[in-house]
Formats: structure tokens, C-alpha cells, sequence
């Protein structure tokens, strides 16, 4: 998917992003889930971000949880942070997703839609 760089999402850009999330095969979701975390569009998610991220999907989401945010997302880094730099390529999110159920989970949860689309 190619997403104008104006930092709006316009129509067709939200109904093709609603499509994948509904339809998509596993990698694309996981890539499109990366372009959308990547707050600041460089090209890898640091540990900031992904803070960010886990404290809004658990925001959202509520519940329980028997490890804080921080710790959740250092446990991330420590298992698919491959090269160790401190930031998560598309490689490395793709690949650390499909091989960590946790993370897999989480990532998937965070924009599950499924909720919304039986209500519509």
C-alpha cells in the first residue's frame, strides 16, 4: 500500500487500510501495523514507540496485567531486537511477531476490528 505523505488518511486510503486489517494475509497486516507504529517514519520502531504503542492498546483494551508496559516492550526488544540496535526493522517486527506468540497477540489485538464490524 502506498499512503499519501500529506499525514491525512483520505477516503480510499481508509477503506483500503479497513480491507487489509479485515482481509489481509498475516504479513500484510504486520507491515502495515509497522508503517502505522512507526510514529515518526524512519523506518524502524525504537523502544519509545513501542512503549507508546503497548500503553495505548492496554488503555484501550483494559484488563489486567502481571508486567508493566516498560516491561512488556523491554522483553520485546530482548527477543526480536535481532542486531541488537536498539530499534525494530520491518524485518525484525515481522519476523519477532511470527515467532513470538506474545508479541503476536498483542500487535494483532491492538487493532482488532472485528468488534466494530459486527456492529455495523
Amino acid at each position: 500500500f502506498f499512503f499519501s505523505q500529506d499525514g491525512y488518511i483520505d477516503f480510499m486510503e481508509y477503506v483500503a487500510a479497513l480491507s487489509l486489517v479485515l482481509r489481509g494475509k498475516m504479513e500484510q497486516k504486520l507491515r502495515w501495523y509497522f508503517k502505522l507504529y512507526d510514529v515518526d517514519g524512519n523506518g524502524c520502531i525504537d523502544r519509545h514507540e513501542l512503549l507508546n504503542i503497548i500503553k495505548a492498546i492496554r488503555a484501550i483494551n483494559g484488563g489486567d496485567h502481571e508486567t508493566s508496559a516498560e516491561e512488556f516492550t523491554n522483553r520485546v526488544f530482548d527477543r526480536i531486537d535481532v542486531n541488537g540496535d536498539g530499534e525494530l526493522s520491518l524485518d525484525e517486527f515481522v519476523e519477532g511477531a511470527r515467532k513470538d506468540e506474545e508479541f503476536m497477540e498483542v500487535m494483532m489485538k491492538s487493532l482488532d476490528l472485528s468488534h466494530i464490524v459486527a456492529m455495523i
